[in-house]
């Protein structure tokens, strides 16, 4: 939550949790010292025993609500930038009735990692290191939580920069030398160390004001439901439902797990992978014979996880001769399965797995890929992550691959969606932007997104078909509407943004998840659209 905190009528918000037609709720306001109205301040309420949080925002008149909640204890906060946190242990929560709860909340700190990556970019000092960090760490992820939401001496960071070399040596393996991690460890100790002379808050540097930008009553208007994961570091990556209802969870970086959410009770549970160095789970997607099917970016494997037995088999592709251990020596990104159960992969190449023979189809031709999805013709659209990126798509019944240059070029197209009308929507990581293409006429439209650094990455197509998006940078969450062109902004619960993938679930919820918060969830949409 990134974006500057307004005083000053909204409906109430509605938030549901969807676990049943009865439950309890929470209503009441935030206001500032002062006395007057917070907006934009969310509050929490986490169930003790699921472990279940509902965020919600106040709104223009400082008024926030929560309803169908299921009976239980919570604890709730109400939490802002440059405001400290309320926290309210305890509190009953019965089925069918209502509990009322306001809030006051003291002006405090701007915090480093209240920041977005945009504003550490630009109110960060510079510094040798910082461009590594910026370019090379922050591939996974940012500043806030693992930096400057902790201290650490210089040993602290020494082991911290070499933990990252060791665990995501097939990442950045080739562009990460000695000097490198020398001069990060360096920019890290002197930023965030024990004896840093960085401002307490970033409020304090002159710049800061710049930075930060408005929010939109409109964006008071959303829901967060969020899960804890059992236990720290599974950086998970996203969240797609199976046909009972289950929640699969790609754990990424050395977890080496795959997770299956209950999303009723949230219960979670764990199935290692038989690898046993850094997997780097980038996906994991149901199949409609109740398997699930993963991709391990960091061993060119892709998995598949049988309902019977409950066990992962492992599928290796060939590696590269000579590039063994890197990214591109080989790897499996994301992955999609069409109606014949062949299973198509992004990475390095882009490749076709049959199950029922075991063999792998690589396309040379297309060199490295990002996001992939499936039409109604079983055809796979891929999106090639790279200065010079096409969207394309593979025949497939012929395997003929076929490129589309979008009009802007070194756009970086990254994830890529099709909509009913069977148009391509893809995000223009570099460029800002949300691009269309309509296969029958072959021509593209783009949409400008609002902000300094968009950098669009999740990607989602709602029931109303909008379409949706994170911003990495930014640390928002967005909403097209291709009929009018309107975009508006979402701020999210939690410092650092980093959703990978959205899916939607059989009630029109979309899901993510916050790697660096170890959380999954989903979006009640404004409006209940």
């Amino acid at each position: 939550m990134k974006l500057l905190i307004g005083t000053a009528s909204l409906a109430l918000l509605l938030g549901s949790l969807a676990f049943g037609a009865s439950g309890g709720g929470i209503s009441g306001t935030v206001k500032d010292p002062g006395g007057a109205p917070l907006m934009g301040a969310f509050v929490r309420a986490r169930n003790g025993k699921t472990k279940i949080t509902m965020n919600v925002l106040s709104d223009k008149q400082g008024r926030y609500r929560m309803q169908d909640l299921p009976p239980g204890t919570y604890e709730v906060r109400a939490t802002a930038v440059g405001f400290k946190e309320d926290l309210r242990p305890g509190l009953n929560v019965a089925e069918g009735e209502s509990a009322s709860l306001d809030f006051a909340l003291q002006k405090g700190l701007v915090r480093w990692s209240d920041l977005s990556v945009y504003q550490g970019r630009k109110l960060l000092p510079e510094g040798k290191g910082k461009t590594e960090l910026f370019g090379v760490c922050f591939a996974c992820h940012g500043f806030e939580t693992r930096m400057a939401a902790t201290r650490r001496d210089e040993a602290g960071w020494v082991r911290a920069v070499g933990f990252m070399r060791e665990s995501m040596s097939f990442f950045i393996k080739g562009r990460f030398t000695d000097q490198n991690a020398s001069d990060v460890t360096a920019y890290l100790n002197n930023t965030f160390g024990v004896d840093s002379e960085l401002p307490r808050s970033p409020a304090d540097l002159p710049g800061y004001r710049e930075t930060v930008r408005p929010l939109s009553e409109e964006a008071m208007k959303i829901v967060y439901v969020d899960y804890e994961l059992p236990g720290p570091n599974r950086f998970p990556w996203s969240g797609a439902q199976d046909k009972d209802g289950n929640i699969w969870i790609p754990y990424y970086g050395r977890a080496n797990h795959i997770g299956r959410l209950n999303p009723s009770t949230g219960e979670v549970q764990e199935f290692p992978v038989p690898n046993q160095t850094t997997a780097a789970i980038h996906s994991a997607v149901p199949a409609p014979d109740g398997s699930v099917w993963l991709a391990q970016q960091g061993s060119n494997k892709i998995g598949r996880w049988d309902p019977g037995t409950q066990k992962i088999t492992e599928f290796q592709d060939a590696i590269t001769p000579g590039k063994e251990g890197t990214l591109e020596g080989g790897s499996k990104h994301t992955v999609r399965i069409d109606s014949k159960g062949n299973v198509w992969g992004t990475g390095s190449p882009f490749s076709r797995f049959d199950p029922k023979t075991g063999k792998f189809h690589d396309f040379p031709e297309i060199p490295t890929a990002y996001g992939v999805v499936i039409d109604k013709d079983d055809n796979a659209w891929f999106a090639e992550f790279a200065p010079d990126g096409k969207i394309g798509k593979v025949d497939g019944k012929t395997l003929k691959v076929t490129k589309y240059t979008p009009p802007t070029a070194k756009c970086w197209p990254r994830r890529i969606q099709i909509d009913p009308d069977g148009i391509i929507w893809f995000a223009e990581f570099r460029a800002g932007k949300i691009g269309r293409f309509d296969p029958k006429t072959e021509t593209f439209k783009e949409y400008v997104l609002p902000g300094p650094e968009p950098t669009p990455y999740a990607l989602g197509i709602d029931k109303n078909n909008r379409i949706w998006y994170s911003s990495e940078d930014m640390d928002v969450v967005g909403r097209l509407d291709p009929k009018t062109g309107q975009i508006t902004e979402y701020p999210i619960p939690y410092s650092e943004n980093t959703m990978r993938e959205f899916f939607f679930d059989t009630q029109g919820r979309m899901w993510f998840a916050s790697p660096t918060n170890n959380k999954v969830g989903y979006i009640i949409f404004p409006n209940g659209s």
